[in-house]
């Protein structure tokens, strides 16, 4: 079954890559991505799909890969060339998707099919903020602002702290994008420090904990995969801090990976981040394994 959820899961990558998405687009692809990998019975979710409208179409094309996958053997000798086969068959139906409706409507679809509370209408507006003076390569993306730069270290200490902030995100999103931009810089500079072995328990453990809460009140405004990353990095830089994981080049790029796709979906940016994203996840699950591990 674990093949079948990974093949399904790849597919869907492969054909999102073949698309110039929006940063609220590669966010709905992740979410369908994440319902079919912890999906505890694929054939069912598949018939569920067919039932919900905006999904109905892209559950056929993968129902039909999904009876390739357990229906006929596999001839392992052409496996790749099927792989492409679906993935090129993909690419039209998850289009039609995420241009025919509103990112809203898909995510309460997925919510839906994965039997959770659906999202008040309100709570899917997208942050339309001007980042046409923003470079989009890696570096430029994650913002030089004097105002996060100078302002984190007095900002948030306690969890208490920022519940105050909370009544304001209903109102005013550009609140929620503040808070949420403020500790990127300061985060990357963390970075640096790790690149150099410069960094203190304390700043690690500091910066841990803002990220588990900006993570938490993500989750409660519905952009999961703003939490998703917020939970990496928090998570990370605890397993870093405990030594159970050492902070090489990939896993600095990693965590950078996270902090771009933050700033790109916060900010609305019309950019290709596609390649961040894939990075982001799965350093997750190697996140989760470790912790999964530390469990048993």
């Amino acid at each position: 079954m674990d093949l079948i959820r990974q093949y399904i899961v790849q597919s869907l990558a492969a054909a999102s890559n073949n698309l110039r998405l929006t940063s609220y687009q590669l966010e709905v692809v992740a979410l369908l991505r994440e319902t079919i990998l912890n999906s505890e019975d694929v054939a069912d979710n598949i018939d569920r799909m067919k039932k919900i409208t905006p999904l109905s179409t892209l559950a056929i094309r993968l129902g039909e890969i999904y009876n390739y996958l357990t229906q006929s053997p596999v001839d392992f000798l052409k496996f790749s060339d099927d792989f492409i086969k679906h993935s090129q068959n993909l690419i039209k139906d998850l289009n039609h998707l995420l241009e025919t409706d509103s990112t809203n409507e898909l995510k309460n679809a997925l919510r839906k099919l994965r039997n959770e509370e659906q999202l008040p209408e309100e709570s899917g507006k997208e942050i339309n903020v001007d980042l046409s003076n923003i470079k989009t390569d890696s570096e430029q993306l994650i913002v030089k602002d004097k105002t996060v730069e100078n302002g984190l270290e007095n900002r948030i200490d306690t969890e208490a702290e920022v519940e105050k902030t909370e009544p304001f995100f209903e109102e005013r999103v550009k609140d929620y994008e503040t808070l949420i931009l403020k500790p990127v810089k300061p985060i990357d500079n963390l970075l640096n420090k790790l690149a150099s072995e410069d960094v203190s328990y304390e700043d690690l453990t500091r910066f841990a904990e803002i990220m588990r809460i900006n993570g938490e009140i993500s989750e409660r405004n519905g952009f999961e995969i703003l939490s998703n990353m917020h939970k990496i990095i928090a998570a990370s830089l605890l397993l870093i801090k405990s030594r159970e994981l050492m902070p090489g080049k990939e896993i600095i790029d990693s965590i950078r990976s996270c902090l771009i796709v933050i700033v790109a979906v916060v900010r609305g940016k019309d950019v290709d981040i596609t390649k961040y994203l894939n990075k982001a996840e799965d350093f997750g699950r190697e996140i989760n394994a470790i912790n999964n591990m530390g469990v048993n």
